[in-house]
């Protein structure tokens, strides 16, 4: 098994990198998906944000309201660290789980573990991954995708890409960097030659 890290900042595409992965074959351990299902109705995961942060943040159908509650740590460094105590090791142990279902299933697969805060997170100078992948974007890109693809204000834009590890911390760990600043069509060379290389260094026959 191989196991890669995928990172990259808010509106950089990363997303359509995973799906392409996939697509050709990879196994995509999302930790974002991940982040939500551990906090679905009747986890033990929601039960303790909702003691840490009260029940205004459940939705009328009792679901976390991710909006309220993101509004609610966002630049609360010590709320932030409360969540995180909470939902992070949560998302470890689950993705722990998937990785090793997927090595157990075919010992030359190759998993990517999505995981957006790679770099702040310091999972990516562990040690723990085989190869990082970076998808990198300009700020003035990331800044232009926010506001028009998700209708983002222009300052809650900069706002969230200022919180994240600069681009540059992110290169300074790829072992792989797939640029997408441009049209979105233009991922495909790119993400098949990265793939070309993982599946041929986790000894995986191509397909056709």
């Amino acid at each position: 098994m191989l196991l890669v890290g995928l990172t990259g900042g808010i509106g950089s595409g990363k997303s359509e990198v995973s799906r392409r992965l996939a697509d050709l074959g990879a196994v995509v351990v999302d930790a974002d998906v991940i982040a939500r299902e551990v906090v679905e109705p009747g986890t033990p995961g929601l039960d303790r944000v909702v003691a840490a942060f009260g029940a205004e943040v459940l939705a009328a159908d009792g679901h976390l309201d991710r909006d309220r509650l993101a509004a609610r740590v966002f630049g609360d460094a010590e709320a932030l660290a409360r969540l995180n105590a909470i939902v992070h090791p949560l998302v470890r142990a689950r993705t722990a789980e998937l990785v090793a279902r997927a090595a157990a299933a075919d010992p030359h697969a190759v998993v990517v573990n999505d995981v957006p805060l790679l770099v702040e997170s310091g999972l990516a100078t562990t040690g723990h991954y085989n190869a990082i992948v970076v998808v990198a974007a300009q700020p003035a890109t990331q800044r232009r995708r926010l506001v028009e693809q998700r209708g983002m204000s222009p300052a809650d834009a900069d706002a969230r890409i200022a919180a994240q590890a600069p681009l540059a911390d992110k290169l300074a760990v790829a072992d792989y960097v797939i640029h997408n600043d441009g049209d979105l069509s233009a991922l495909d060379p790119q993400v098949r030659q990265v793939w070309a290389d993982l599946a041929e260094r986790a000894g995986r026959t191509m397909r056709p």
